[in-house]
């Protein structure tokens, strides 16, 4: 049963976004963690029923210039090794990829915008499938991107990136994309990107008008996606 819920917040406005609303309709109180301003060696990595590595503009392999990372890459391993459940989104999927042994790396391109996944077999068989490119379109917002871990699941690839999703036995989700954004909350995310949409060359009125049309339908699908994801991963961990 889910019922202690950590997430470790890299910047402040990617936060769980909608899926926060689905633990807070079932009674699961979320406790963040903001990296940079608690200690990320702190909590217990196997405390938390569900531990939540969040999205943030960092490189996974930047140990050098971060030192965060090495400690949270930790935490990733114990929990994975324990079999508790792990959900990492962008940034947070790109270190669950590291921790299980494969390459992050520049993809040589800026995935920044909205564009629809296209779901494997095994992504129409998961939660995945409220999100498929045929139902509703997806945000994504990164410049790096991992091969897919040995023993993993591919879930899901847009063009211009192969590994959007991947599932790791029952217990890890890695999603590269953002299913968690909110429409009505958007707007700290040009603010906070704004040199970064400049360099793209992307207009950020475009950008806020297709949030707009988008990001209201993405919403409920994430919700259903990671509603059923967590019946399932609470379902797994109650069999013998």
């Amino acid at each position: 049963m889910i019922h202690e819920v950590l997430a470790i917040r890299h910047v402040h406005f990617e936060d769980l976004g909608s899926l926060e609303l689905v633990l807070g309709e079932r009674g699961r109180p979320v406790r963040y963690l903001d990296v940079g301003l608690g200690r990320i060696e702190a909590p217990d990595p196997v405390a938390p029923s569900l531990m939540v590595v969040l999205g943030g503009p960092i490189s996974a392999g930047d140990d050098a210039r971060y030192p965060t990372l090495l400690p949270l890459l930790s935490m990733i391993e114990k929990r994975i090794a324990a079999g508790l459940p792990t959900l990492g989104i962008c940034l947070g999927a790109q270190l669950i990829a590291r921790a299980l042994g494969a390459r992050v790396y520049p993809a040589g391109r800026t995935e920044l915008g909205w564009t629809p996944l296209t779901l494997t077999d095994a992504g129409r068989a998961s939660p995945l499938r409220h999100v498929d490119g045929a139902l509703t379109s997806m945000l994504h917002w990164h410049g790096d991107t991992f091969d897919l871990p040995a023993g993993a699941t591919h879930l899901a690839s847009t063009p211009a990136c192969e590994n959007q999703a991947f599932a790791w036995g029952q217990h890890v989700l890695g999603l590269q994309c953002h299913p968690e954004i909110r429409a009505d909350r958007f707007e700290p995310w040009l603010i906070g990107n704004a040199g970064e949409i400049i360099t793209e060359g992307l207009d950020v009125c475009e950008l806020r008008a297709e949030t707009a049309r988008f990001g209201p339908g993405l919403e409920e699908a994430a919700r259903r996606m990671f509603g059923e994801w967590l019946d399932q991963v609470e379902k797994s961990a109650t069999k013998p």
